[in-house]
């Protein structure tokens, strides 16, 4: 069965691949100096260090081994593929709240990339999937738990490159 492929935006793309980098390049050769110096002192049975350091050797290899996995099944959205037409992942929209008459601003991403604390939010969430095709002027119904909620779409914004 082929595994659906997670969107993902040029600068999430990026971020995962700084990581990765970072990971492979410059936290293993950390991680195998403090092997190297725990192991210089003598007996590992009782040596916190060499336990600490297999630790977070661990921790990065199943760090590496994710973003590997998460990165070999991905879709980039690029910035070209993006219209100020209608909602789609990679834009930024602002809504306003019907009932609140609130207006919020969110970019839609990908579920990996989502941080509702910087408002980024997925695709795959109640609002970025009512969102998503939506046009200026248009007021889409979002059902959550909490009820139903109605937002007005006011305004798409392309990335800025």
């Amino acid at each position: 069965m082929e595994q659906k492929k997670s969107v993902i935006t040029y600068a999430g793309l990026k971020k995962y691949e700084d990581e990765l980098h970072n990971l492979k390049v410059v936290r293993r050769k950390e991680v195998a100096q403090k092997l190297k110096e725990a192991r210089e002192q003598g007996d590992l049975s009782e040596n916190a260090e060499y336990d600490a350091a297999k630790d977070e050797q661990r921790e990065i290899e199943a760090r590496i081994e994710e973003l590997e996995a998460m990165l070999k099944n991905i879709e980039v959205v690029g910035d070209e593929d993006v219209s100020s037409d209608k909602v789609s992942v990679g834009c930024t929209v602002t809504i306003r709240d019907v009932e609140d008459e609130e207006d919020l601003e969110y970019q839609i991403v990908g579920s990996s990339e989502a941080n509702s604390l910087l408002g980024k939010i997925s695709n795959e969430s109640p609002v970025g999937r009512a969102l998503i095709g939506a046009k200026v002027g248009d007021t889409v119904n979002v059902e959550t738990q909490a009820g139903t909620f109605a937002y007005k779409v006011m305004k798409i914004e392309r990335p800025e490159n």
